[in-house]
């Protein structure tokens, strides 16, 4: 069993491309969202056992939110139920040369007042083989972050295999007084990656979480140096002797509404590889236009990775890279955090279908 330990929201979104600015007050979409919830969500549509953790209050939203993830599948019932709120996130969708934007109200969230001491976390690690963190959770709150490390230290004792995306979140990690941002999320991710046998991430979280930097890269400019990757993998490794493999994504901004996207996957032994690959199998990224929403773009690679490293059909490191890539770049079709594509439709992609015709 699979499962996922974090903050999930309320996410409140304007139709299409608007602003909140032109639909306020009036029509939003709501939907929910959350690092670790998302990867929770794909993993149970593509037919895994799953199960989700987090801290919400008791009211009807709380209870809306534990329906929709039992109806995806996921296993809710150690979601603990105490004193606090459910965090909301509003985003704009951006377009053309205007980026998306974020906006969090989880203050007082439950999750970021749940101490580690609440979770009952022998009970929760029942049956899990692995886990899923991110960088996200912590960045709320001490309480959140003390859990975390909890969890995951029990986890480790437990026999667990244990991911992490380092999400760094800027607009986060601000609940120490001395200490604030890149520095803090630093000081407490290196307490934590210890005890990690995968690491997912892009290059801004490798620079921002890490210090370690990709040679001639610049994401804002649509270019990267893809060789340069497997440097920053060499170097996480180096740094982190437990680390089994690392998993990084490709992604190149033209616009808002265009991106490039692919990813490397590293494993300890030195064997890096890349997706999608042209027919020559040298590394061509899917030219992702027309985005319709890239928030959990991210995520739904990280299922997908989780996924295929647990399916034995999926028999090689670059069969692997395939799917995961494969399923986020579809997410880039789908409106809200949760990719809602059935594993047929991510292994048509991965097998070089790739042009959008209607399936009869």
């Amino acid at each position: 069993m699979f499962l996922g330990f974090g903050e999930v929201m309320m996410r409140v979104a304007p139709e299409h491309k608007l602003r909140l600015r032109q639909v306020l007050p009036g029509r939003v979409e709501i939907t929910w969202g959350g690092g670790e919830a998302n990867v929770c969500a794909s993993l149970a549509m593509f037919g895994n056992q799953v199960r989700y953790v987090s801290a919400l209050p008791d009211n009807a939203l709380a209870e809306s939110l534990r329906t929709s993830l039992r109806g995806l599948g996921v296993d809710t019932s150690q979601i603990l139920t105490r004193a606090g709120r459910l965090g909301v996130y509003y985003v704009e969708c951006g377009a053309n040369q205007r980026g998306s934007t974020v906006l969090y109200d989880r203050a007082y969230s439950s999750v970021s007042l749940a101490e580690a001491s609440e979770y009952d976390f022998a009970s929760i690690l029942e049956g899990v083989h692995w886990l899923h963190i991110s960088g996200i959770t912590p960045a709320v709150s001490r309480q959140a972050y003390e859990a975390n490390l909890e969890l995951v230290k029990q986890a480790k004792e437990a026999g667990v295999e244990i991911s992490c995306d380092l999400n760094f979140r800027k607009k986060l990690w601000k609940w120490h007084s001395d200490i604030q941002g890149q520095e803090l999320a630093r000081q407490c991710m290196a307490e934590v990656l210890p005890f990690v046998d995968l690491v997912i991430g892009n290059e801004e979280d490798a620079a921002d979480v890490l210090d370690i930097h990709p040679v001639d890269t610049d994401v804002t400019a649509g270019h990267l140096n893809v060789a340069a990757y497997e440097d920053v993998a060499q170097q996480i490794v180096a740094k982190y002797s437990n680390v089994k493999r690392v998993a990084i994504t490709l992604r190149e901004s033209i616009s808002a509404d265009h991106n490039n996207w692919g990813a490397m996957l590293y494993d300890a032994e030195g064997t890096a590889v890349f997706s999608p690959l042209n027919p020559d199998g040298e590394y061509e990224s899917f030219q992702v236009g027309h985005i319709v929403d890239r928030v959990g773009g991210g995520d739904s690679f990280a299922s997908g990775l989780l996924h295929a490293l647990n399916d034995s059909k999926y028999d090689s490191l670059q069969a692997v890279l395939d799917f995961a890539v494969a399923a986020s770049c579809l997410k880039h079709s789908i409106k809200g955090d949760f990719n809602y594509v059935s594993v047929a439709e991510v292994e048509a992609l991965a097998g070089g279908n790739a042009s959008g015709r209607v399936q009869r």
